[in-house]
Formats: structure tokens, sequence, C-alpha cells
């Protein structure tokens, strides 16, 4: 199993990160291991959203939970699972702290252990860069 956790500051509103993180379509523009995600525009638990990765490996992707301040998440392929989860703070300074962790289980996400390492600073990277800067 990998297991990982980073937290970055995001100089955005937490509404923008919220914003960001519920927009299924978009998910393939900010996250490095996607291709494709498509189902509906919206975010809703329990929907499966048809996903395409790295690899042209398809799969499932899914909100567990959608909270003010936490949004859980799934996807699953042949041989590799992935439970995430993103927590939000609001800054007293402003912008978000933004707490991004994730586990990986089975065959291929073993196989795959030393490709994800960095990956949840990159998720924050990317998110970060996207929230702080629309429109790039």
């Amino acid at each position: 199993m990998t297991v990982q956790e980073e937290t970055r500051l995001v100089r955005a509103p937490l509404s923008r990160v919220r914003e960001i993180l519920l927009d299924p379509r978009a998910l393939p523009d900010w996250n490095p291991a996607f291709l494709t995600l498509g189902g509906p525009g919206h975010a809703a638990v329990g929907v499966s959203y048809p996903i395409t990765v790295r690899g042209g490996l398809s799969g499932n992707w899914e909100y567990t939970a959608i909270e003010d301040e936490r949004i859980d998440t799934a996807w699953h392929l042949p041989g590799f699972h992935e439970n995430g989860t993103w927590l939000l703070r609001p800054r007293a300074e402003g912008g978000t702290a933004v707490t991004h962790g994730f586990q990986h289980q089975g065959p291929l996400a073993r196989a795959l252990s030393r490709a994800y390492r960095g990956v949840a600073e990159l998720r924050l990277d990317r998110l970060s860069q996207r929230a702080e800067h629309p429109g790039r």
C-alpha cells in the first residue's frame, strides 16, 4: 500500500479551491494521472465518472464525500484503487491551507509505487497554480 499526505497554503479563498475540486471534467487539466474524465459536469457523491489514465487504462472515478471543508474521492482501475482526501482550512491571514492525502492498493499500485513518489505535492502545486492564476 502506498500512502502520501502533504499540505500547501493556496493563496486563494476556500470557495475557489472547492470550485476547482468540484469540477470533475476539469480534473484532467491539472491532475497529472488523468487523461480523460467523462460523465456529468457537476460533482455528486455516488456518481461514477468514467476515467482514462496515463498508459491508456480505463476505470471509474467518484466523489465519496463532499463537505464544506473536506472532499473525498476514489478511483479504480484493474489492479489499482486510490482513496483520496482533500482537507480545506481557511487561513485568517488569507488563503486556504489544503492537505491532500491518498492511499493506493492493489497489484498495479504496488508495481507503480515508485512512480507515485511526490504525487501529492505535484497535485497540490497544480491545484495551487490553477486557484491562484485563473485562466492559465
